[in-house]
């Protein structure tokens, strides 16, 4: 039975023992922020590490959230438990997801082995926030193995997926516009491994050739991961299994040459510089109040004083 309890404690007890709606409610708090989030986020990073993560990303209609649905099901098939973070756009009304991601996958809503969760941008350029690695350390401290972030397309900024992820696979539809559309946004440089999707329309193999010959103008050393093309058709399942076996492939020749580990350090690294950032940022919204803000900001706008000597002057307590 869920617990009504609001103390992170309980709920991520219940949670690790299987309470769907204890996992919600934690997720919720992550979302939320503030100090109930600091308390999830130091409850799991000791439990967390063990899961595996893959991220999607790709040009919008490219077929994302019906290949990830896909994927759920030939993972199912192998009862193997999974759970998805769908990185949605914020609604303009409330900040919350549009949850369009859910509705598409909606054929797994009933699965006790499928947790599917829907994530606000919250206006983040590249469509994942501070609570993004939380919410999926969480979901690999319950017990989840494998955790799939499917991320909105939003050209360039994409390329953010990379840091969140194992594993990135991105998505491209037949046709030459798409390819060229991945060189300009970076992508070629953060695939481990390309699908083209809707596979059953003109132009795969015209598509694949253009990938190919990209990746032949890459610097990668031969040594190298060498991303894996895979056509797949998502509406069908077709080339979902052969996707999967590429996504393996990668895990296997990350964890042997240390490319995980090193991923995951970096990972760690940013999180923990993003996080010095926005508290600095905090506490700088903070200061700019008061008695001495107001005379300040009157000396700029009156041209006694430049912005620069009125920020140091009201930094000079902080920077002591």
């Amino acid at each position: 039975m869920a617990l009504r309890s609001s103390d992170p404690q309980e709920l991520f007890t219940a949670a690790c023992a299987g309470d769907r709606a204890s996992l919600a409610r934690l997720l919720s708090l992550i979302e939320r922020g503030g100090d109930p989030a600091r308390v999830v986020g130091r409850l799991s990073y000791p439990k967390s590490g063990n899961s595996y993560t893959v991220g999607f990303t790709g040009a919008p209609g490219s077929g994302k959230s019906t290949l990830t649905s896909a994927v759920i099901g030939h993972l199912r098939k192998q009862d193997l438990e999974v759970a998805v973070i769908a990185i949605d756009p914020s609604s303009p009304f409330t900040g919350g997801a549009i949850l369009g991601d859910r509705v598409r996958m909606q054929d797994h809503a009933t699965d006790p082995g499928v947790f599917i969760r829907s994530m606000a941008t919250r206006g983040h350029l590249g469509g994942l926030s501070l609570a993004t690695p939380e919410a999926i350390r969480l979901l690999d401290a319950v017990g989840r193995s494998w955790v799939i972030v499917e991320t909105v397309g939003v050209g360039q900024v994409e390329v953010e997926i990379a840091g969140k992820a194992d594993t990135t696979v991105v998505v491209l539809n037949p046709g030459w516009g798409d390819s060229v559309q991945a060189n300009k946004a970076g992508l070629m440089e953060i695939a481990d491994v390309f699908v083209i999707n809707k596979a059953d329309r003109k132009g795969v193999e015209e598509t694949r050739r253009d990938v190919e010959q990209m990746l032949e103008l890459s610097d990668l050393s031969h040594d190298a991961w060498r991303p894996t093309i895979v056509p797949t058709v998502g509406s069908t399942g077709e080339g979902v299994p052969e996707l999967w076996d590429a996504v393996l492939a990668h895990r296997a020749y990350a964890e042997a040459s240390g490319q995980l580990r090193e991923r995951r350090a970096f990972r760690l690294r940013e999180e923990l510089r993003e996080i010095v950032a926005r508290r600095l940022e905090q506490k700088a919204r903070e200061l700019c109040v008061g008695d001495e803000w107001e005379t300040l900001q009157g000396e700029v706008l009156s041209r006694t004083t430049d912005p620069w000597a009125a920020a140091d002057q009201m930094l000079r307590g902080v920077e002591a």
